[in-house]
């Protein structure tokens, strides 16, 4: 399990590092789980113990949303004057993820019907 959390706090680290000295307006984070499917897709597999340390940290996602329940209450106010514009954002955002999803994953199943 040490080994997973380290890989995974490797790429985290290498992300937050790569958008701090690059200037890159891209968070750490994201750029570390780039670089993390870059190496996976480079070595064309994930590592049996780096796959079983994520499948335990995605058993507890819905723990990380708690402090985002809080601070929608907490900003109440601000959800009354802004809360239209926000809903819009947020069903706009969803629906463009969700396409660029379905198009990533067509991508991906013509090159594994193919090789």
């Amino acid at each position: 399990m040490l080994y997973g959390l380290t890989v995974i706090c490797a790429f985290l680290l290498a992300g937050e590092l790569l958008s701090r000295l690059a200037g890159v307006p891209v968070p750490g984070a994201v750029l570390g789980m780039l670089l993390f499917t870059g190496w996976t897709m480079w070595r064309k597999d994930i590592e049996p113990r780096v796959a079983r340390v994520g499948a335990g940290l995605l058993r507890y996602l819905p723990l990380l949303f708690v402090p985002a329940g809080v601070g929608l209450i907490e900003l109440g106010p601000r959800l009354a004057q802004e809360g239209v514009a926000m809903i819009a954002v947020l069903v706009l955002s969803t629906a463009i993820t969700l396409g660029v999803t379905a198009l990533t994953l067509q991508w991906l199943l013509r090159r594994r019907s193919r090789g």
